[in-house]
């Protein structure tokens, strides 16, 4: 598979901390896989994606992207060759869903790439089922619309590699579902795609490689069942756990002991 982000010894120390919040982690993101960054809150996860995203600037360390320093990557390049999806994506602004969408593809504009403006957000809307709700606007939206309206616009920009920050967060059961097919879609078709989840049973049946990360160092980092075992897990999050595979479809799944 070939290596489109690749960190090597990230450390990253907020101004005015004494201590680091990520610490000398390593990491590649592969095209063609989903990438799942998994651990407990505050174990450094949107730190790390900050870090591969181009968002933050550790205070030590390298990332590459496709093999050039990311710091060497103009705005504009970026953006031609990746789309971001934070956490939380306040619009407090009467935009529609539709012109918010129209936003993921300003990288484009006055290239050849216009002509692909229309199609791609009409698939964009589609992708996200938020079609139904193109021209309300965005404040008037429940949480998870918002956050399927905020995909549809990183889905647009027709990047082929995505960074989606928790973004089964807020959604429905099927759309959960909806997302992570989606994610695992454009993996199949190329795109690498790095994903902060903390449901780790979706980790295990959508990511092809997680890596797991505690207090800001990276646990391990390996295929799904290798990473997330019952005693890894019990260690991590202090929480035991049993894991055996599903009845039906064999994949491993996750089930907390009650204490």
């Amino acid at each position: 598979m070939t290596v489109r982000i690749a960190a090597h010894g990230v450390t990253v120390v907020p101004d005015g901390a004494r201590r680091a919040i990520l610490e000398d982690a390593a990491v590649e993101i592969h095209a063609g896989e989903v990438h799942a960054l998994v651990g407990p809150n505050g174990a450094g996860k949107s730190t790390l994606f900050g870090v591969l995203a181009g968002d933050t600037v550790p205070t030590s360390g390298t990332v590459r992207l496709d093999g050039r320093p990311l710091g060497d990557h103009s705005p504009k390049e970026l953006a031609r060759l990746r789309a971001v999806l934070l956490q939380h994506n306040a619009v407090s602004f009467p935009f529609t869903v539709r012109q918010v969408v129209e936003m993921g593809r300003t990288p484009w504009a006055r290239t050849p790439r216009e002509a692909e403006d229309d199609d791609a957000i009409a698939r964009a809307l589609a992708d996200t089922d938020i079609v139904a709700h193109a021209d309300r606007t965005m404040p008037s939206l429940s949480g998870g619309e918002r956050s399927r309206a905020a995909l549809a616009r990183v889905l647009a920009q027709g990047t082929d590699i995505l960074f989606l920050d928790e973004p089964t967060a807020a959604l429905d059961l099927k759309h959960q579902e909806d997302v992570l097919a989606l994610a695992r879609e454009h993996a199949a078709r190329g795109a690498a795609v790095a994903i902060v989840l903390h449901d780790l049973n979706a980790a295990l049946s959508s990511a092809d490689r997680v890596t797991l990360l505690s207090a800001g160092r990276i646990v391990a980092t390996g295929t799904p069942d290798e990473v997330l075992t019952a005693a890894r897990i019990e260690d991590v999050y202090d929480q035991p756990v049993d894991v055996f595979p599903h009845p039906l479809t064999g994949v491993p799944l996750i089930v907390p002991r009650k204490r």
